[in-house]
């Protein structure tokens, strides 16, 4: 990343872009739907492999274990240690 400094020594960084994701994700006990993001040339593996311990994830919905909505929130950051399967929506074919 490249980091530039004006004259009054004010810290500039390049914005790092990227693509939001729609994922279904199962944690120990919720189910949530909603959109997580990965930079446009990686996977979204890559995007959970990296040392950040929390995923963000955006316009999520929260399932309880019967599928029903508990609840709706903008943002919200998710602890790794609790996902159990994350899985793209685009990849996701009924069964």
């Amino acid at each position: 990343m490249i980091t530039d400094f004006d004259e009054k020594g004010k810290i500039f960084t390049n914005i790092v872009q990227k693509t939001p994701v729609p994922a279904t994700i199962q944690t120990l006990t919720h189910r949530i739907r909603g959109e997580v993001y990965m930079k446009p040339d990686e996977r979204l593996k890559d995007e959970l492999n990296r040392s950040d311990q929390f995923l963000a994830v955006t316009n999520a919905s929260i399932l309880n274990d019967l599928g029903e909505v508990e609840i709706i929130c903008k943002f919200l950051t998710l602890n790794k240690d609790q996902i159990v399967w994350l899985i793209p929506d685009k990849d996701m074919k009924p069964g």
